[in-house]
C-alpha cells in the first residue's frame, strides 16, 4: 500500500526519530550533502562558539567594571587620588610583559599547528615565566598601597580601582594554571584533536586579557595619572 512505509524508512526513523541535524527523503535516505547543509557540525566549530559566548560575557563583565571604576574615581574622599599612588614605571614593566606574553603564545600556538613537541613547550613556558613576572609585580603593587594605607576599604576610587585590577590579575592567575595545565597535556598525550582545541581556546582566552589590560593601562593608569 502506498500509505505505509518502508521498512528501511522505519529504521531510519527509529535511528533518529525527531530528524535532528538529518533530513530523509520517502525511502529513508539522508538528502544531506555533508555537515554543512543538513548533518551536525564538526566538534571544533561548537567548542569555539561556545567558548565565543564565555568571551563576550567576560567582557561584558569587564565592561560593567569599567563603567564603575569611571563613576567613582573621583570619589577619593579624604584618601589618595591616582597620580598619587601610580607608579608608571612598574605598569610600564607589567604592561610589557603581559604584551610580550601575548606574542610567545601565538609562537606557540603556531607551533601547535606545526605539531612541533620542542618549540610549543618552550614557547608555552617563556609564556608561563612572563605571566608569572607581570603577577608577582602586580601583588607588589598592592601589597605597598595596602602597606600604605591606600587599601580598597580606604575610599570609592580605590574600591573600584581594586576590584578591576584584581578581577584581570584573577584571570591571569587562572590562565596560568590552564597553561600549565595544556602543557602537561600535550606532553603525556601528544597533539590530539581535543587538546588542540583546548590549547586553542586557552590561547583565545590570554589573548583577550591582554586586549582587556590595554583598557585597563589606558583607562585606569594613563589618564588616572593626569586627572
Amino acid at each position: 500500500m502506498s500509505g505505509t512505509a518502508s521498512p528501511a524508512s522505519v529504521t531510519a526513523l527509529r535511528g533518529d526519530p525527531y530528524h535532528l541535524g538529518h533530513t530523509r527523503d520517502g525511502h529513508g535516505e539522508s538528502r544531506a550533502t555533508g555537515r554543512g547543509t543538513g548533518g551536525p557540525s564538526p566538534k571544533r566549530i561548537i567548542v569555539a562558539y561556545g567558548f565565543w559566548i564565555f568571551i563576550l560575557s567576560d567582557i561584558v563583565m569587564f565592561a560593567s567594571f569599567f563603567a564603575s571604576y569611571a563613576v567613582l574615581q573621583g570619589g577619593v574622599s579624604d584618601g589618595p587620588t591616582g597620580p598619587e599612588i601610580f607608579d608608571l614605571d612598574r605598569i610600564a614593566i607589567e604592561t610589557a610583559l603581559l604584551l610580550l606574553s601575548s606574542f610567545t603564545c601565538g609562537m606557540a600556538t603556531l607551533a601547535l599547528s606545526a605539531r612541533r613537541m620542542l618549540l610549543f613547550q618552550t614557547a608555552m613556558a617563556v609564556t608561563f615565566c612572563l605571566g608569572a613576572g607581570f603577577v608577582a609585580l602586580e601583588v607588589m603593587e598592592f601589597y605597598d598601597l595596602i602597606q600604605r594605607g591606600a587599601g580598597p576599604s580606604r575610599s570609592a576610587f580605590l574600591s573600584s580601582f581594586f576590584t578591576l585590577v584584581g578581577c584581570h590579575g584573577l584571570h591571569v592567575t587562572v590562565g596560568l594554571l590552564w597553561l600549565l595545565t595544556m602543557m602537561a597535556q600535550v606532553l603525556t598525550k601528544g597533539f590530539r584533536s581535543d587538546i588542540v582545541r583546548r590549547t586553542l581556546c586557552f590561547a583565545l582566552f590570554w589573548h583577550a586579557l591582554d586586549i582587556v589590560w590595554v583598557g585597563v593601562f589606558s583607562v585606569v593608569y594613563l589618564m588616572g595619572s593626569i586627572t
